[in-house]
């Protein structure tokens, strides 16, 4: 049996990034309950030298993007990171969403045998599309978004392994 490239990585972006924009709803509803500056949660980290909440996000959506282009053979689209609060890294989440549905199925699928290079100098790495996303984009992936997921946790918010999971 063939794996499908498209069914090994835009879907289940969507269902990650799904849950994240609902898991991010739900933290912003805790803020403002809670009546806490929200910045205590976007700029939550779990350790000194990790990244907070709010990059976590945004790495999580560009491993999404990146990866599908990279696959699907299309230029990978260049955010700015500038998102400070909810309302940006939900318009984020939803622009990467919006993107996913641009690269056709049948382009990722041939991707398998593409050659991926990703970094400059000596942080290059080339790969194959297939160990591309499976070894690097969707490992970095969910990393990112469990790592959002587990800062938010950490602060209080009552969310679990279903709001995480999502559906699909």
């Amino acid at each position: 049996m063939t794996m499908s490239l498209y069914g090994a990585s835009v879907p289940v972006f969507r269902q990650i990034l799904g849950s994240l924009a609902t898991i991010l709803a739900k933290a912003e509803a805790h803020a403002d309950l809670k009546k806490l500056d929200p910045n205590a949660l976007l700029q939550a980290r779990l350790f000194p030298d990790m990244l907070p909440l709010l990059r976590q996000v945004q790495l999580a959506t560009d491993f999404a993007k990146g990866a599908a282009a990279r696959l699907g053979g299309v230029e990978v689209p260049r955010y700015e990171d500038v998102e400070t609060d909810f309302a940006g890294l939900q318009a984020r989440l939803e622009k990467t969403l919006a993107f996913l549905d641009t690269v056709a199925r049948e382009a990722i699928d041939a991707g398998g045998e593409r050659d991926i290079v990703i970094g400059t100098g000596d942080n290059q790495r080339r790969f194959k599309g297939t160990a591309y996303l499976v070894h690097y984009a969707l490992p970095n992936f969910y990393f990112h978004a469990t790592t959002a997921y587990d800062l938010l946790r950490h602060n209080g918010l009552e969310i679990g392994k279903r709001d995480f999971i999502g559906t699909f």
